[in-house]
This record gives C-alpha cells, sequence and structure tokens, in this order.
C-alpha cells in the first residue's frame, strides 16, 4: 500500500487538501489523515489524473536510429503520461497482422502502456486498405499520420469498415496537391525569407472531404493537429451532425510563422500558423470545439534536425514540455482552468477513446501525475531527457514541474 500524504487533489473541478490510500493498483481511500503502507509527503504538491496522448511517434520497428518504444515511454513518463498512442509510420508499418505483432512484441518493455494505432491503407501507400479486421482486436484505431488518404472512395471505405470494427479513424488531413513544395505556412514570414511555404486550406479542403463521408458513414472521426482556423470553424459546424473531435498541439498554441527562425527545431507539420490562426485555437481551448491537446511527439537525430527549414525533417519532441506549457502559458494566465487542462489532456482521451477513466475517485485505478506547480524551471539541453532535442522551446521559463508518475498504483517517474 501507498499514501500520497497532504496533497492538493483535483477532485471534480476543485483542488482539495487529502490524502490518498492505494492498494495495489486502486484508489481504495480519500480522506484526511491516512498512514497506511508507504508514505509519500506531497505537500505543496498537486495531484492529478495521469496524462494521456493520443499522438506520438515512438520510431520503432524501422527508425531506431532516432528513438526506441523503450526510450520514448521513458520520456513520456517524464513528462506525466502513463497512456499514448503510437503513430503507424513505422517500417514495417503496422497493416496486418504479421506487422501487428512485431510492435505488440516490442511495447512489453515500456514503462507506461503504449496502444498500437494500425494503418488506414497499407504501408501508408493509399492504395489499397490494411487488413483492418485482421488487426482490429490490437489496435486502438486507424490513422495514416504523415499522409492524406488521396482519395474519397479509399476513405469512405475505410470508415465503413472503422464504423464496423467500433474503432475511430484519426486523421492527418492534407491534401498533398496543395503543399507545392512548402516547408513552412505560406504567410508574412515565408515571403520575408524567401522560403517555399504551404496552403493553409491543404488541411481544410481534405477535412471537408473526411467530414462529409464521416456524417455519412457515421463513423467516428479525430482530426489530428489543427492548425488552421478555418478547419476549426467545419469541426465546430460538424460536430452538431456527426461523432467528430480534435486535438491540437502545444506549439500552435503557444508558437506562430512570426516566431519562426530557420532552425529545424521550428520545422513540423502542419507548420506554425497565422495569428490569426493562433488566437482561433486559443478561442476554441475556452469554449470547447477543441477536445484533446496532444504532443504529435517526433524525434529525429539531432543531425537530422540540423539542417535548417529547408532541409530538416519534419517534427519536434514535446512530451516533457507539454504540460509545464500549458500550465503556464493559459491556466497561470486565466485563460482556461486547471479542470479545463486535465479534461484536454486525460479525461477527454479516456472517453473519446474508450478507456479506463483516470478521474481521481475511489475504486478507480490509481493512474496520477504529481507535480509541483510553483516549481520554475527552463527548458534546456539538460532536462529534456529523449534523444532528440529538437524543440524550438529551448531557454524558455516555466512553471508546472512533474514530481511523480504513477501507473496503476506503481511508481513508473520519480524526478
Amino acid at each position: 500500500m501507498i499514501t500520497l500524504k497532504n496533497g492538493n487533489v483535483l477532485i471534480g473541478s476543485d483542488l482539495v487538501k487529502k490524502d490518498i490510500l492505494i492498494d495495489k493498483e486502486v484508489i481504495v481511500k480519500i480522506d484526511d489523515n491516512i498512514n497506511e503502507g508507504e508514505v509519500i509527503d506531497c505537500t505543496n504538491l498537486t495531484i492529478l489524473p495521469s496524462f494521456i496522448d493520443c499522438h506520438v511517434h515512438f520510431r520503432e520497428p524501422g527508425f531506431e536510429y532516432k528513438a526506441t518504444i523503450k526510450e520514448e515511454a521513458k520520456v513520456a513518463a517524464k513528462g506525466g503520461y502513463t497512456d499514448v498512442f503510437m503513430m503507424p509510420n513505422l517500417k514495417p508499418s503496422p497493416s496486418d497482422l504479421e506487422s501487428v505483432k512485431v510492435l505488440d512484441e516490442l511495447r512489453r518493455d515500456a514503462v507506461i502502456n503504449c496502444h498500437i494505432l494500425g494503418t488506414i491503407t497499407k504501408d501508408e501507400k493509399s492504395e489499397v486498405l490494411s487488413d483492418m479486421d485482421a488487426i482490429k482486436s490490437y489496435v486502438k484505431g486507424f490513422s495514416d499520420d504523415g499522409k492524406g488518404v488521396k482519395t474519397a472512395d479509399l476513405m469512405y471505405q475505410a470508415m465503413l469498415n472503422a464504423k464496423r470494427l467500433n474503432r475511430p479513424i484519426i486523421a492527418h488531413s492534407e491534401d498533398e496537391s496543395l503543399l507545392y513544395g512548402g516547408v513552412i505556412r505560406e504567410g508574412a514570414w515565408n515571403k520575408d525569407h524567401l522560403i517555399p511555404g504551404i496552403l493553409d486550406v491543404s488541411e481544410t479542403v481534405q477535412l471537408a472531404r473526411d467530414l462529409v463521408l464521416a456524417e455519412k458513414t457515421n463513423c467516428q472521426y479525430h482530426l489530428c493537429h489543427i492548425s488552421s482556423r478555418y478547419s476549426l470553424e467545419l469541426i465546430k459546424w460538424y460536430k452538431k451532425r456527426c461523432n467528430v473531435s480534435c486535438e491540437v498541439t502545444p506549439h500552435h498554441l503557444v508558437l506562430n510563422e512570426m516566431n519562426l527562425v530557420d532552425d529545424g527545431a521550428y520545422k513540423m507539420n502542419p507548420p506554425l500558423s497565422s495569428v490569426e490562426d493562433q488566437k482561433a485555437l486559443i478561442e476554441g481551448l475556452k469554449d470547447g470545439s477543441i477536445d484533446i491537446i496532444s504532443t504529435d511527439h517526433a524525434p529525429h537525430s539531432n543531425e537530422e534536425k540540423s539542417k535548417g527549414l529547408l532541409k530538416s525533417p519534419f517534427g519536434i519532441v514535446g512530451l516533457e514540455t507539454s504540460f509545464p506549457l500549458i500550465y503556464t502559458n493559459f491556466v497561470k494566465t486565466g485563460i482556461i482552468s486547471l479542470k479545463r487542462l486535465v479534461d484536454l489532456m486525460s479525461l477527454n482521451e479516456s472517453k473519446l477513446f474508450h478507456l479506463d477513466s483516470h478521474e481521481i475517485i475511489e475504486g478507480n485505478k490509481a493512474n496520477l501525475t504529481i507535480v509541483d506547480l510553483n516549481k520554475e524551471f527552463i527548458i534546456d539541453d539538460k532536462f529534456i531527457l529523449s534523444r532528440s532535442k529538437a524543440i524550438p522551446f529551448m531557454g524558455m521559463k516555466v512553471n508546472g514541474l512533474v514530481k511523480y508518475t504513477i501507473l496503476n498504483g506503481g511508481i513508473v517517474y520519480e524526478a
């Protein structure tokens, strides 16, 4: 047994000073003056439901020189996460039973729950569907993240299958015919610096197609890393008509195109948006139209990311910095509440993707993140545990240090 002593516990919408007794995997008691088993002093610390990220890239199998599941699971635990969904752009990609079983074996050494997403199309080549029926019992959903599904017919057939199998489509929406060789968002910064830009509507055009199909099929549809105000307006309208949700990344909330530097740490897909898009996404946090904050954690080798905006690959890391960035920029400033942050980083994910709730109540499994909200620190190379140091927040001062991460009653990270 473990007693978490004198912590400020998020119960419902309120922080309440209570003790929590954990026996085996379960929260068995929330009360005053508990002193059973091992006692962990949580004075001046805040106890929250542990975080869930439905969008990470752990690079194994096929790209172990960038990262491995075992390594990045420890990175996630340091960030307060106990559950992540691994995107399927791998070699081999989880498109059939044999490939999925490889991934299932690799995830067994992870310190947290690493859920599998299968591909929508075979090897993400958008020519034929993956073997969705064969892999359904292993996967939490289907995604071709990194690529948009090219044809309406293929997406329509995928949605029919996903609906029948009771799994969501988790979509990277991007019409590649509108990219024009761009590497950042088309806008003021790209024109001033003569770096090719990507049209903002490349996301929205394909999203519009998908939403029409989602209404037609009644499939659960989740949009990855929303970056455009036009996309958000479509999502808001279709939420009244079909089962649609969306996520936003911390970097699209905290930064915009005017923060760009010609450095690979600022290159991600979708790219940093305009000031107007950023404002709309922040409003989406406030009004509830955005459901989830996900990191799109995507490690690359530091050599790969040293080639500037033109030649570096897309993708940055974010699991270790997500909570402090959102807490510092949006909770401390009064834009959203701590409860809203927890909904965005934990409780909404569990509802949407049918995981056990991480809500802190007696009888639930003890999946908890314990943070020091008052601890101020600087994001730097020493803080980032991931092999990849590609992150545009180096040198930023933030609050909200994760002290412990607890999965099923066991400590998987301790600062």
